[in-house]
């Protein structure tokens, strides 16, 4: 059954309209938007209806936060209220809200009204999911074949997809970085970093698989599918217009060999100026490389490849991250059983 929030000052007004829905819907009658934030932190409604004219923090106020929110901003939400006037609709749909409910309203057409915006929302949704799990086969399709190429690394793509949750959300727990991530959509930003090295599909395969150490010169080589894994989701961009998941994997593909001391590479830059989903991957990336076997190395175990990456905080790796990667080290071992 959908569940539908009743947010009104007015307890008659409150009522009426949960005695309308009952049955049809679960519906929760709240007297204030307090009572309401107090709630979505428990439940989330696949509607909201919500008065106008209430004191305190009126329906305006209380949209304004929810769509400035990325944990409620997609709740649907539907004015009741008895103000008419085009001035004041326009200002609740430039807020973000679906409709207006003129009251004193008719039960039928609440009911009706409500239906309808939760069934439209249904469908959107259900063809966003459909979607996004286009989008997401055929960036996996591409990571793949770039990897491929790469017989030393495995399944690489695979394994740091699943480092990057843990370790952000590591991250959000104690509270580190967490103004930024929480405004990251996680269901475009985990599938973007399948990209972080698909520019080295212009790397030739004879420095890729080399079986032994690369010289300086090959080295330089390797380098640069930094800059062209840029380029390359540039290219897309220009034909997508963009969206949140090119743009972290722009990031992701750029700035992953970048070091917290400024002598990483591509650009040297330091600090807080590296952007976090690169200064975040790089310790996921420098772990699968000292977990995994190459050529011209044997893998470190789990217990040496965290002293190593320990020991690259302030140096190599954001001493921030580094205290959430000590957190949950044993979850990336777990993670490869």
């Amino acid at each position: 059954m959908k569940t539908v929030f009743i947010v009104d000052d007015n307890d008659t007004n409150l009522m009426a309209a949960k005695l309308a829905l009952q049955g049809i819907y679960k519906t929760y009658a709240l007297p204030s938007a307090a009572r309401m934030f107090a709630l979505l932190k428990k439940i989330t409604p696949d509607l909201i209806l919500l008065d106008v004219d209430m004191p305190e923090m009126d329906g305006y106020q209380t949209i304004h936060a929810l769509k400035n929110d990325p944990g409620y901003n997609a709740i649907p939400v539907i004015f009741l209220t008895a103000k008419n006037d085009e001035i004041s609709e326009l200002q609740g749909f430039e807020l973000g809200a679906l409709d207006y409910i003129s009251k004193p309203f008719s039960n039928p057409v609440l009911v009706r009204r409500v239906e309808s915006h939760i069934e439209t929302d249904k469908l959107i949704k259900q063809g966003q999911q459909a979607l996004r799990e286009l989008h997401n086969a055929t960036i996996s399709v591409i990571a793949n074949m770039v990897e491929s190429r790469d017989k030393i690394t495995g399944t690489h793509i695979e394994r740091t997809q699943k480092y990057l949750e843990i370790l952000i959300n590591e991250l959000i727990r104690i509270n580190c970085y967490s103004d930024e991530i929480q405004s990251w959509d996680m269901t475009l930003l985990l599938p973007s970093a399948q990209l972080h090295d698909v520019g080295k599909i212009v790397v030739s395969d004879i420095i890729l698989n080399k079986p032994g150490k690369l010289s300086p010169e090959e080295f330089e080589l390797i380098k640069t599918h930094t800059m062209e894994g840029e380029r390359i989701i540039d290219l897309i961009s220009e034909k997508t217009h963009g969206d949140g998941f090119l743009h972290h994997a722009k990031l992701f593909a750029g700035w992953h060999h970048e070091k917290w001391d400024g002598t990483g590479y591509p650009r040297g830059i330091k600090g807080e100026n590296i952007p976090l989903e690169g200064r975040i991957l790089a310790i996921v990336d420098v772990y699968d490389a000292l977990v995994c076997e190459r050529p011209y190395k044997k893998a470190f175990s789990h217990d040496e490849a965290v002293k190593i990456i320990a020991e690259g905080s302030g140096t190599h790796f954001d001493p921030k991250i580094i205290d959430a990667f000590l957190n949950v080290a044993d979850k990336f071992y777990n993670s490869l059983l």
